[in-house]
């Protein structure tokens, strides 16, 4: 897993160098901060004849200014890359409980409790580990092997969620810097204003341009994140719940054998 997320940490690099090279060739074009109505009646249709959402995109991206929607597309690189990573240990972590239950009862009854912790310790997921914790002190009675099970539980839940604080702080931070990017450009369209001394349309409308844009893709990367991160909830709790159910059925099988 640690490869995983040190190749995820490369496509950020990789992502974040693209994207400053994507800002720097087309920075003389760009409408960057306040520009004129004319101006941005030429990027549009210059947009508009290259063609394609990835234009478009750029485009905009161009138009809120590196300044503000790099730490944005960083929040969404950095947290797609977390919830890559728990989704695939999550979904790595499940296993059928009904069918390892099998093997840990049958097992025991062959080759006693030795052989049903070789096929725990041979079994992936956090339920195999905790079967294994709980049969390692069987021995000591039925109540140290349910404090066991329970306190491993515990910890494999903390492994389960790690990382998962890491996201939803993506998920706070990228429309506050949205926002951040909207008050910085309200402050801009005041500013020609006063330099000005005109409140036409073509003065305030490079600093309103930059407010919206900023604030538009911060809510459009916290809206992705928030769909990744309720899906990791959902895995989590269904392990969670596989979990609880499995401890219950192993202290089942400690007690049936334990009574012979």
């Amino acid at each position: 897993m640690k490869k995983v997320f040190a190749i995820l940490s490369i496509v950020v690099v990789f992502s974040y160098v693209f994207t400053m090279s994507v800002y720097a060739q087309d920075y003389d074009d760009a409408f960057v901060g306040t520009t004129t109505v004319v101006e941005t009646t030429r990027h549009d249709a210059a947009m508009e004849e290259g063609g394609g959402f990835h234009k478009a995109l750029k485009q905009k991206y161009i138009e809120g200014t590196a300044t503000w929607m790099t730490p944005i597309a960083l929040c969404l690189i950095l947290g797609l890359a977390l919830c890559i990573e728990r989704i695939m240990y999550l979904s790595l972590s499940a296993v059928n409980t009904k069918k390892l239950l099998k093997k840990v009862d049958e097992a025991w009854e062959k080759n006693g409790v030795e052989a049903a912790m070789e096929v725990c310790r041979n079994s992936r997921g956090p339920i195999a580990s905790i079967f294994y914790q709980g049969l390692y002190r069987q021995h000591e009675g039925i109540e140290v092997v349910e404090k066991t099970v329970a306190s491993a539980g515990a910890a494999q839940v903390g492994l389960m969620e790690k990382n998962v604080t890491w996201i939803s702080l993506f998920i706070a931070i990228s429309p506050s810097l949205g926002f951040l990017g909207t008050i910085i450009g309200m402050v801009f369209a005041f500013d020609n204003i006063q330099r000005v001394g005109d409140i036409s349309p073509t003065v305030v409308a490079g600093g309103m341009k930059l407010a919206l844009i900023t604030t538009i893709f911060g809510l459009m990367v916290a809206m992705v994140l928030q769909i990744f991160f309720n899906y990791i909830l959902t895995l989590i709790e269904g392990l969670t719940a596989d979990m609880e159910d499995a401890s219950i059925s192993l202290l089942d099988i400690v007690v049936k054998h334990s009574n012979k």
